[in-house]
């Protein structure tokens, strides 16, 4: 498949071959589904945690006799019941993360990034260069270009003034060839790559 190659200025400069391993893979809706909520999961810290009834502080005497004074019999002040006390089935910490297979994860990877290519997401840029690491010019490249408002610009090697000039754009990321994943390409609305970083996909997928 062919994409059109374009400079710093959005000119068209020419056509720029993607490799088949990357280009022309069927659309495998379930494994791009797992990869996403895999990759979700591994997020979560799982640090979330609530009191049970031996770690609840209080509560060590009986607040009233058990019988005689027309109240409910209350063996501690601590219950789920009273203010203070237990909780009932609350969060422990947990490891939310679990694993794909290799080959599922490659092959969720390369359906992701066909229908990306089919729908016209991907732009291959030749380089991507800022004289200051400024938010300011990152703007004026992304208005260049004509690129929407979540862009991906991937990279090959790593871009200090890249990445400090999106930094305080909230929709806009970088990532390295080694850093791309399903959950960024299906996010952003389009996404920009160099040419040495599609070549380096290939190569990674291939």
């Amino acid at each position: 498949m062919k994409v059109k190659l374009i400079d710093h200025k959005g000119t068209i400069v020419g056509d720029h071959n993607i490799d088949n391993s990357i280009s022309s893979y069927p659309l495998n809706l379930q494994l791009i589904h797992q990869n996403v909520v895999a990759f979700l999961a591994n997020q979560r810290q799982g640090t979330h945690k609530t009191k049970t009834r031996a770690e609840v502080r209080g509560g060590g005497c009986k607040p009233w006799k058990q019988k005689g004074t027309g109240r409910a019999r209350v063996g501690k002040t601590r219950s789920a019941l009273w203010r203070g006390g237990l909780t009932i089935f609350g969060p422990t910490p947990r490891d939310y993360s679990f694993k794909m297979n290799k080959k599922a994860r490659r092959q969720a990877m390369r359906s992701a990034l066909t229908e990306c290519l089919r729908g016209d997401h991907i732009a291959v840029i030749d380089k991507i260069t800022l004289d200051n690491p400024k938010t300011k010019e990152a703007v004026q490249v992304i208005k260049a270009l004509g690129l929407p408002e979540k862009t991906l610009f991937v990279t090959a090697e790593k871009n200090k003034n890249l990445e400090l000039a999106v930094r305080n754009l909230p929709t806009v990321n970088v990532l390295l060839v080694e850093g791309v994943n399903v959950y960024d390409l299906l996010l952003h609305e389009k996404i920009v790559c160099t040419s040495e970083a599609v070549k380096k996909l290939g190569e990674r997928l291939g």
